[in-house]
């Protein structure tokens, strides 16, 4: 009785070593299935637009390349927004919109006093109601709250959470607007904000 011959080892192992390496190289599906992977985005820009003195000022966050680079906001001003993403030249932002409802920005101002209204329209709202946060507009109470801490927005583009919510809470010395339940970051950005 004759049960595996060398050619017939070998042939077993060549076909188990090729069943291996095509599982581990495709993806299930998971939040890991990313339309938009971190490594893709170089470039975050908020564009804040003074609202009383019709000017916007553009601040270019580099992916990777270290440094908070300041926005300058007054007290009493009010700001609109517009969060753009790109990979390199190519502007990303549309990518978001397309699978909005996979995407959430929040957005943690420390050290300062500002209220922050979502204000996207249907392109950037989810199904379940929730606006993504690519337009918003800041009220600037105080811009820095203790001038001697550094006053700094974190900004965080979430893939896939369970859930999310618009709602605002206070968080050390700041107030963080939009939460979410798990989802993987796509893009975080920190900006110090002076005045």
């Amino acid at each position: 009785m004759k049960l595996f011959n060398t050619k017939n080892i070998i042939k077993l192992l060549a076909v188990l070593f090729i069943a291996i390496t095509v599982v581990s190289c495709q993806r299930d599906g998971s939040a890991a299935e990313d339309d938009l992977p971190q490594e893709d985005l170089t470039n975050i820009i908020l564009n804040v637009k003074d609202v009383a003195a019709n000017t916007t000022t553009s601040y270019n966050y580099s992916m990777g390349a270290g440094g908070a680079q300041a926005i300058k906001l007054q007290d009493g001003k009010t700001y609109q927004v517009t969060a753009q993403f790109k990979n390199g030249n190519e502007d990303a932002t549309q990518e978001i919109r397309d699978a909005k409802d996979e995407h959430f920005l929040v957005f943690n101002f420390t050290n300062s006093d500002i209220a922050l209204t979502r204000t996207d329209d249907a392109n950037s709202t989810r199904k379940d109601g929730k606006r993504v946060g690519l337009q918003t507009e800041w009220v600037v109470n105080k811009a820095v709250k203790n001038p001697s801490a550094t006053s700094q927005l974190i900004f965080t583009l979430y893939h896939e959470p369970a859930s999310v919510t618009e709602d605002s809470q206070i968080s050390g010395n700041g107030v963080v607007f939009g939460t979410q339940v798990g989802g993987e970051t796509d893009a975080q950005a920190n900006y110090t904000i002076t005045n």
